[in-house]
Formats: structure tokens, sequence, C-alpha cells
């Protein structure tokens, strides 16, 4: 007797998909306060649409978090607005500048970018709402100290991560035991590459704020990069703005994020644009251009 078998295979992307939202499960099983961390970047656009796939009909489990610099595009704000109304997800906003006035966040005499006063900013939300599990998008492509974060990192109650000593993750068992006032950090994209998230924005044709695609902007050049022209990136002497055709690869302080010329003006146009950049996807940011080790001793502190 003879019988039908039907066999279902998943695409590399699709089974990236499955994992992730496993992981989604497995945060809203293992923790009593978990919270998304949504900047309107690409890689927290597919977070969310993860977590929609892992608890729909249902809403989600867990509020949103953005960490506001004061630094942002303009078009970032208003996307992430946009989408946390759309989805009717609650979105905490905390902003740098109050930390700083409050005196959670010290800033350096010089220092332009605002991302490292993310770290204590941060930290503060985290305390002060109890979340015990906070959700992100790093993936360990992206540099180095990035690379050897495990998908459940652990955080201790300063909030401080030790890369010497993490947690197994066999056979995707993940353990989220902690104490009071300790907290994991959650990475669902972990196994995701830029191309991968390209590839999925793709497959689900999700909504994207503009600057990721090819737009007209006054920009100068400033260590081998475009950077945008604006209030807060003083010109120095000889440096004279132009405007060309630009868009950006990742998202951070409007001060330091790198722009690349681009006549990308799709999705489909980016896929085919990065699969043969031969600069990765952070060598647009400035205050990425540092060390391995000064970008790892950032992330011990806090940053994410």
């Amino acid at each position: 007797m003879s019988t039908n078998v039907e066999t279902y295979s998943l695409s590399h992307v699709q089974a990236l998909e499955s994992e992730a939202v496993h992981i989604m499960r497995e945060v809203a099983a293992e923790f009593e306060r978990p919270v998304l961390l949504f900047s309107g970047g690409k890689d927290s656009i597919c977070l969310l649409r993860l977590a929609e796939k892992a608890f729909s009909p249902g809403r989600f489990p867990f509020p949103l978090l953005n960490i506001d610099t004061g630094h942002n595009f303009p078009e970032l704000i208003e996307f992430r607005d946009r989408r946390a109304e759309e989805l009717k997800a609650k979105l905490i906003v905390r902003h740098v500048e109050d930390a700083i006035r409050d005196g959670i966040a010290q800033p350096i005499p010089g220092e332009t970018s605002r991302n490292r006063l993310q770290i204590p900013t941060l930290l503060a939300a985290i305390e002060e709402f109890r979340f015990d599990c906070a959700i992100g998008g790093a993936r360990r492509d992206e540099e180095k100290s990035r690379a050897k974060e495990r998908i459940f990192s652990f955080r201790d109650a300063f909030g401080q991560w030790d890369p010497k000593n993490q947690r197994p993750e066999l056979w995707n068992i993940y353990n989220g035991r902690i104490h009071p006032g300790e907290h994991m950090r959650i990475f669902p994209l972990s196994n995701w590459t830029e191309m991968d998230v390209w590839q999925y924005i793709a497959l689900e044709d999700l909504d994207l704020p503009t600057i990721y695609f090819s737009h007209s902007r006054d920009v100068v050049r400033r260590d081998n990069q475009w950077l945008p022209v604006s209030d807060l990136l003083p010109l120095r002497k000889g440096e004279k703005p132009q405007t060309h055709n630009v868009r950006v690869r990742t998202i951070g302080d409007i001060s330091c994020t790198g722009c690349i010329e681009s006549t990308a003006s799709s999705v489909e146009d980016i896929i085919e644009e990065i699969s043969i950049a031969r600069v990765t996807e952070r060598g647009s940011r400035a205050d990425d251009k540092r060390s391995e080790a000064a970008m790892e001793d950032r992330k011990k502190e806090g940053y994410f």
C-alpha cells in the first residue's frame, strides 16, 4: 500500500523567522516584565513583525521602549510614533536630555554624539519600570563585541555584561532565571545578517522610514564618509555642505550616522546594493570607528 506524504520545507529566512518567534514566546513564558526596544530602525521593525506573528491575534504581552537621544532623524521619530499607534502598542519614551538634567547621564565636554549617554538613561528606565527582560534587535554580524553575545544575555544588578560568564544555549534551551534587580537582554535576531533582514522586509512588505531609501540631502565629507548637515553637527574649518542622493544603512545619533551615496529607491534595489557592498553596515557609524576593546567596554557598561 502506498501513502502520499506531504513534505514541507522552510526557506532560510522562514527558518530564521521560526526561531525568532520561538524566542519571543520563550520571553513571554519566562519573564514577568519584559519590554521591547523600538527605535524605528529596520531591525526593530522586524522585531515588531515577529512579535505580531508570535502573539497574534492577541496584543503584545510587553510595552515598547525608546531611549530618545534628542539627536534623532525627524523621519525616525515620526515613524516610531506612527507605527506604535497603528499597532495600538504602549510606547514608553525616555529622553537623554531629562537624564542629563537629573544627573543620571553625564556628558563629556566636546562630546557630540549622545549614543554613550543612552546607557545610564536605559538602565534608569529598566530600574524605573522593574523590567526583567529587554528585547533588542542586535545581530552578531554587526561587529565583534556583539558576536560574543548569547541570545539570552545576562545582565547583573548594575546592568553590566560579562562576556566571559555567559550561560550555555544547547539545543535552543534558554535559561532565563535571574535574581531581583538583574535582567536579561534578548536578541531574537542574533543569527540574522543584514541581508537576512532586508530579505525579510521584502518578504513581509514591511513599511520603513524614508531615510533608508535614496533621497536628496545636504551632507559634508568627514573622516571618509558623508555626514548629514544639521544644527547638531558644527562644521569644521574648510568644510562645505554638498547636496547628494544618499541613504542610511544603519541609524544612530544624527551627528555620527554616515550616509552612503545611493540611487536605491526600493527594497529590491537595496538588496542588490548591499550584495556587492565592500563596507560593513556599521562602517558608516562614526561612533563605531573605535577599537573592539572600546566598544566591548561600552557594552559591558550597559550599551545595547
